[in-house]
């Protein structure tokens, strides 16, 4: 049974909480948020992309969407828990949808999550703007503060869709040490410690490819900004020089989706 009445539209999902340590449904909560939060700033592809989270406590589990639903109407209790190798640990009852996990999905953030053990979060965003950028032969420019931040960021070349296991090498490869990854002619990746440092990752990320496109739209030169400037301001937003990204931000965005709807914490 459900904590409370179903809204009209809304799928009756169990409550997956008893089945959980507090800390797993912890990250379930920031997720399920994560998930509406994409939806709710524009970056979101209907049910296609993916968002994961390391289960904490175990390294060889994370957290990610059933496929066949909408980002809106995540829930903490709809996400689904699988293994690196792609085994479904523990789902709840979606009658007779069933739903399961999408195999592109599980290849990109299975292959982050067994490299990259100080990343607990994965996100992946098919937005009509890191669309364009990851489509144009320069990349993401450092036009803007915001672009600068991503001065170093990382590219992975287009291999079709992401469904054999022997692209995540590369990708592993491509995205490195880093935050950021542009997917050539396919879209983004952020990744971070915290959902919300990767949540914060990915909205500056897509804030600076909308930026760059209405530049170059304009049709006007764009002003340089010196090499050492460039370096100089990349440099203040590193982790040896500011605090984590999303410490401040991450409360009061759960506020906010409390404030527009909190279903999400089911």
């Amino acid at each position: 049974m459900t904590t409370e009445t179903p809204r009209p539209g809304a799928l009756r999902i169990p409550s997956m909480r008893p089945h959980c340590s507090p800390e797993e449904w912890e990250a379930r909560v920031n997720l399920a948020a994560c998930y509406r939060l994409v939806e709710l700033y524009g970056m979101s592809d209907m049910m296609a992309n993916h968002i994961s989270a390391r289960v904490p406590g175990e390294q060889n589990a994370f957290l990610i969407n059933a496929y066949g639903m909408m980002y809106e109407e995540i829930t903490a209790s709809s996400l689904i828990k699988v293994d690196l190798d792609g085994n479904i640990l523990a789902k709840p009852d979606f009658g007779p949808l069933d739903y399961g996990i999408n195999k592109a999905g599980y290849v990109i953030h299975s292959a982050i999550h067994g490299a990259r053990h100080d990343v607990d979060c994965v996100i992946h965003t098919h937005s009509w703007a890191s669309m364009a950028v990851s489509s144009l032969a320069c990349g993401l420019l450092p036009l803007t503060q915001t672009a600068m931040r991503f001065l170093k960021i990382g590219y992975h070349d287009y291999q079709g869709v992401v469904l054999d296991t022997a692209e995540q090498a590369s990708l592993i490869a491509d995205l490195g040490e880093g935050e950021a990854l542009i997917l050539r002619n396919h879209g983004a990746l952020t990744v971070g410690r915290t959902v919300g440092e990767a949540f914060n990752w990915m909205h500056r990320l897509e804030l600076a490819c909308r930026a760059q496109l209405a530049a170059q739209a304009a049709g006007a030169a764009v002003q340089p900004v010196p090499q050492a400037v460039l370096e100089a301001t990349w440099n203040n937003y590193q982790p040896n020089t500011r605090r984590p990204y999303g410490v401040m931000e991450w409360p009061a965005l759960l506020r906010k989706l409390d404030r527009l709807d909190p279903g999400f914490r089911d």
